[in-house]
């Protein structure tokens, strides 16, 4: 599949089929994430795997949405704050590489046939604690793997996506206002 039609097809799922992901596959998502490249190539990630119910319901406690429930595989995917590289103003790159890390991961997913959907909006601290994890490991964001059991339209763009004309600035920024076409609902 063309990397653009790609991009298009995946998506935030928020329900999946009562079906597990096959290992083969998982490892496969995994792996995207793992040849991820990030910052003087630290790589400042983990990613806690969940399958089993027991686990399952200890992240599900930590997101308010119940839709959570449907999801047969969570990836917490942590960023490690000790090792990563920092800028010469300080600005440390976790977040980014953790980003780019879960980016390859959504769209590794898309194209097995699998859907994902990125929570940030959950409670850290009950994560953390949930997957005992240690000083300096963050949960960033919770990454839902399973059958998809909804679609979007792959063509959603057009509608929800500013147009290149009011985003890409050649040579120096300049302003340009947003005017949205339609309505989001």
């Amino acid at each position: 599949m063309a990397f653009l039609d790609l991009a298009k097809k995946r998506f935030s799922s928020r329900k999946y089929l009562d079906k597990p992901v096959d290992r083969e596959i998982l490892m496969q998502v995994l792996e995207a994430g793992r040849v991820a490249p990030s910052a003087k190539n630290k790589q400042p990630w983990h990613f806690v795997v969940t399958t089993q119910e027991e686990p399952l319901k200890k992240i599900r406690e930590c997101y308010e949405g119940k839709w959570l429930e449907s999801a047969k595989c969570i990836i917490v995917v942590c960023g490690d704050h000790r090792d990563a590289w920092r800028r010469a103003d300080g600005k440390i790159h976790t977040d980014i590489d953790v980003a780019i890390a879960i980016d390859h991961m959504t769209l590794a997913a898309t194209d097995l046939g699998l859907a994902t959907c990125w929570i940030c909006k959950f409670d850290v601290m009950k994560c953390v604690r949930a997957l005992d994890l240690p000083d300096g490991v963050e949960p960033i964001a919770l990454i839902p793997v399973g059958y998809p059991a909804d679609e979007a339209d792959v063509n959603r763009h057009e509608q929800l996506r500013k147009p290149l004309d009011e985003i890409v600035h050649f040579e120096k920024f300049y302003y340009k206002p947003f005017k949205r076409k339609k309505p989001i609902l």
